[in-house]
């Protein structure tokens, strides 16, 4: 069992879309500063995730969220 994941950063207020078989642990590391491209924006909220069966459907909702149309879905349905 995969997630899709949306979160939000506290200091910038940016998005971060990502996807993981553990969702505790991946915020967890992500607040810890131990994910190379978010420390520099810690801490972060968890706004959204969803969960899928598999990697590939996980990484196939990961790649909607970060189009277009799915960046509109997020502004619409969780801000």
């Amino acid at each position: 069992m995969y997630f899709v994941y949306i979160l939000k950063s506290g200091k910038d207020g940016n998005l971060y879309i990502g996807l993981t078989n553990n969702i505790e642990r991946r915020l967890n590391e992500h607040n810890r500063g131990r994910n190379l491209s978010t420390k520099h924006r810690v801490p972060f909220k968890l706004l959204y995730q969803e969960r899928v069966g598999s990697r590939i459907e996980a990484r196939k909702r990961e790649k909607y969220f970060k189009s277009g149309t799915g960046r509109e879905w997020i502004k619409s349905s969780l801000r």
